[in-house]
């Protein structure tokens, strides 16, 4: 029987912004046992014919931007880095702001 190797490692996305980046104000959220879906959508400003819809329908159609499906083991390590984040941002707004370049 082979010997079972424990190597520690990082992983950095190796994209060097060349992949595919879109804008989305809006995310939907759904899950499965074994996943959970997240839909970005860009909601751009209504027009008066817009809103008329949406009040007869009950609904505004927003175009999706991409659709992640994230298992949920990784769902916890998510939310921390999340909300880790959302503290560096919220820290980096006061005055003096953040000048240390991005925050990754």
């Amino acid at each position: 029987m082979a010997e079972r190797k424990q190597i520690n490692f990082t992983i950095v996305p190796d994209d060097n912004g060349k992949g595919p980046r879109e804008y989305a104000n809006f995310c939907a959220i759904a899950h499965t046992p074994f996943d959970f879906t997240l839909t970005f959508c860009e909601v751009m400003p209504l027009s008066e014919q817009d809103v008329r819809d949406a009040e007869a329908e009950q609904t505004v159609r927003a175009p999706v931007r991409a659709k992640v499906v994230v298992p949920v083991q990784l769902i916890p390590n998510l939310i921390a880095a999340l909300q880790d984040h959302l503290r560096l941002y919220q820290e980096s707004s006061a005055p003096g702001g953040w000048d240390k370049g991005p925050v990754h």
